[in-house]
């Protein structure tokens, strides 16, 4: 992968964020951040480092889902022109692979050491050719090697720009167990990119998939691959889009992988244009990269904004006071019932406490709730159709049945908390300082790992017997017929085995042969039951707690980001009544001076102020030849 390699294609690129922009938030960001250390406030130094590292690492997520071979892992490679994922017809990626930008390839991979205890996972770094013994089912399977996800890192202009796409394992139905985790993942994404290929129209469990989807993330788009292969594929699509139409607006895009990477080869514009990939980038660039450096812009202008206005505060004060002493009295009493305020957001009994801490636990409670009903539901299905038949020799149908259906109920339940706790955290926002603060983003249902403690339904004896224990069963019933018949026949003369107690013997041996199978399905049907009702249980244990930590989760965010602002306002509000009191006993000789160097301090701000509220934004980069 060279960068000739890489100019293959220019005109649909991503760009990153223009330098002179970024260049000058984060100059902005420094010098704002002098003043409040010359300030000796390290609270807000503390808070512009923070966002000086946002700003320094603006990654975009975009979490590529679908079905089993439906071309996930080649879109990546044709977005990016180079074989990030593994790709082949006997290859199904089972490990989350996180495709980012960096000046040379590279390859690693997290892996989870085995050991009791939380053991932190280690990077190991991998030859990038090596990469599909490791994150496919064909060079890891069952998963031996332990590995978490991979990550490939690439020189390529597409990603430069903060992208960075997350190749997701297939799943089969897009409604077992590992859906529910691509789904958890959601939360935390930018985007999400669903992938089918145009042999088929959209099934059930894909349109179910993009409804919970839409309901988690902020950006879905759909993707129709491998329109090359198929010549009725614009069909398809036209069936596809009137699905998509009955559950929101969700842009869809037709792709072939394959005419891309041609394209790229060959440096034919034409053939890149059919390939159908401009409109994808495109889409990446404006509807999906921009929105999130818009939004990360945001956020960093209003915590200059914030800690512009706390600096301002006590100059301002002490510069009223020295000014005009006889105003010193109002300005004290204003001031202190500012800080009365902060003192208020500070304390347990703040409405923005009460409403967060009651909120949390009024919606961990719903949540059980939610989750019980919906899986006791399932068990009741489940022990309906065991009821109906024999369940051993169909037990893996049941399983699978069961297996579905859980992750069905518990995504239903994630989705559901999701957006309970995001409204709960709106509340919250708007009841501290009347909205004017706003909370960070919190990933509540970024839920890996949930469900993977649970173990696999128990297996459950399908009840087939061979020949020789039908034969022992029959003759063992039919010996006790034989014997009293054959005893009752003896009194008239007639040997212990005559016709008659053969026949008794027949008659008694079948009987004995239903009541035994009637009592071994009997068995099996309740073992069945309660293989059924551990497995559920189990699932709620594990699913219950990991929700109730991301509930918590919310809660220790928002109370302690809300906690921190207050703390700022408090210490902002009692720095400027201290200023304002000390400007009383200032000499008159030294009064002047200080009112000099007070004023060049707030005209510095007034300046710093104003950049903030116009920050220079260099003109986007003009369009190149072809793609990167």
């Amino acid at each position: 992968m060279t960068e000739h390699d890489d100019d293959a294609h220019r005109d649909d690129r991503v760009p990153a964020a223009p330098p002179d922009a970024d260049g000058a938030l984060l100059e902005l960001v420094g010098q704002v951040g002098r003043a409040a250390a010359q300030a000796g406030r390290r609270d807000l130094v503390r808070r512009l480092i923070q966002t000086r590292d946002r700003l320094r690492d603006p990654h975009v997520r975009v979490i590529i889902v679908g079905e089993f071979k439906q071309g996930k892992s080649k879109l990546v490679n044709a977005l990016v022109n180079a074989p990030a994922c593994p790709v082949d017809d006997d290859i199904a990626t089972t490990v989350p692979t996180v495709v980012g930008y960096a000046s040379e390839a590279s390859a690693s991979v997290l892996v989870q050491p085995e050991g009791e205890g939380n053991v932190e996972p280690r990077r190991d770094v991998v030859p990038l050719a090596e990469l599909a013994d490791f994150v496919s089912a064909k060079g890891n399977p069952e998963n031996i090697r332990r590995i978490i996800s991979a990550e490939v890192l690439l020189p390529r202009e597409i990603l430069r720009g903060g992208l960075r796409l997350v190749d997701s394992p297939g799943v089969g139905g897009l409604d077992s167990r590992s859906a529910l985790l691509t789904l958890s993942a959601l939360s935390s994404a930018h985007a999400v990119i669903l992938v089918s290929d145009a042999s088929q129209e959209y099934t059930e469990p894909e349109m179910q998939f993009l409804r919970h989807a839409m309901r988690v993330s902020p950006n879905v788009a759909a993707v129709l691959a491998k329109t090359d292969l198929y010549p009725e594929w614009r069909e398809i699509e036209r069936i596809d889009r009137s699905h998509l139409s009955k559950i929101g607006d969700i842009p869809m895009f037709s792709v072939s992988s394959d005419l891309r990477l041609l394209a790229a080869e060959t440096r034919d514009a034409e053939l890149n244009d059919e390939s159908g990939f401009p409109d994808l980038v495109g889409h990446l660039r404006q509807q999906i990269l921009e929105r999130a450096e818009q939004i990360h812009e945001r956020s960093a202008l209003h915590d200059l904004a914030s800690v512009v206005e706390q600096l301002t505060i006590a100059l301002r004060s002490e510069l009223t006071a020295l000014v005009d002493p006889d105003e010193s009295p109002r300005l004290l009493v204003q001031l202190e019932e500012a800080k009365s305020r902060a003192d208020e957001f500070r304390s347990r009994s703040a409405r923005w406490q009460v409403t967060l801490t009651d909120g949390v636990a009024d919606l961990i409670a719903d949540m059980e709730h939610d989750l019980r009903d919906r899986l006791r539901k399932v068990q009741r299905e489940a022990e309906a159709s065991i009821d109906d038949g024999d369940p051993g020799p169909i037990w893996d149908q049941i399983t699978e049945w069961l297996d579905q259906r859980i992750s069905s109920a518990v995504s239903e339940t994630f989705v559901w908390t999701d957006e309970r706790a995001r409204w709960l955290s709106e509340q919250v926002a708007e009841l501290f300082l009347e909205g004017e603060e706003s909370l960070p983003a919190i990933d509540v249902a970024d839920a890996a790992g949930v469900l993977d403690p649970v173990e696999a339904i128990s297996d459950l004896d399908e009840g087939r017997m061979s020949a020789a224990e039908k034969i022992f069963i029959g003759v063992r019933g039919s010996y006790g017929g034989v014997l009293m018949v054959g005893l009752a026949t003896g009194l008239i003369g007639l040997p212990l085995i005559n016709p008659l107690s053969l026949i008794a013997g027949v008659i008694v041996g079948r009987r004995a042969f239903r009541e035994d199978m009637g009592n071994r399905l009997a068995r099996r049907q309740a073992e069945a039951k309660n293989i059924v009702r551990r497995h559920i249980d189990e699932v709620i244990f594990q699913a219950g707690k990991q929700l109730k930590d991301r509930l918590r989760v919310v809660q220790r965010t928002a109370r302690d980001h809300f906690g921190a602002l207050a703390d700022e306002l408090h210490r902002s509000f009692t720095e400027a009544m201290t200023a304002a009191k000390q400007a009383a006993s200032v000499d008159s000789g030294k009064r002047e001076q200080r009112v000099k160097t007070l004023g060049a301090q707030l005209r510095q701000l007034e300046t710093l102020r104003t950049q903030i509220a116009a920050p220079a934004v260099a003109p986007p980069p003009e369009r190149a030849a072809i793609v990167r």
